[in-house]
């Protein structure tokens, strides 16, 4: 899938997000992941915010992880998302990685709904203010 949108940072990974044997807790990769995410909607200019204003809620409706490698205390991470399905759902694509090596240590994607926050209605088609922060990207495909 084509990436319509790119993010990422890096996170050092700190020591409450550690097990006994200093492996990070799986749980904390879907925070990772939204700390990426809310750099990418950032980007976008339709923010967790800005999709409030707009009178839309994006709930996750289903999260995929596969973890490949643990990292541990104090390993530096880079962390990216890239957005790649807007039109009826948004699908973000995230990948992380060793920030010195490169090497991947998980990947996953997230899927979003829009919702309709006047009724709490599902929307089977990505909404009109969401569809119009996309369109200057899709010129550059």
């Amino acid at each position: 899938m084509k990436s319509l949108l790119h993010a990422e940072t890096e996170i050092i990974i700190p020591f409450h997000d550690v097990d006994p044997m200093q492996i990070t807790w799986h749980g904390n990769y879907l925070r990772y992941f939204e700390i990426v995410r809310c750099e990418l909607l950032d980007r976008l200019g339709y923010n967790y915010r800005q999709m409030q204003a707009s009178g839309f809620a994006w709930p996750i409706v289903d999260v995929q992880i596969k973890y490949v490698r643990s990292s541990t205390f104090g390993q530096k991470i880079r962390v990216s998302a890239d957005l790649v399905e807007w039109e009826n759902r948004l699908r973000i694509n995230y990948q992380v990685r060793d920030a010195e090596s490169g090497e991947r240590l998980t990947k996953g994607y997230t899927i979003q709904a829009a919702v309709d926050m006047s009724n709490n209605e599902l929307c089977f088609v990505t909404p009109e203010v969401f569809q119009a922060k996309i369109r200057p990207l899709l010129g550059e495909l």
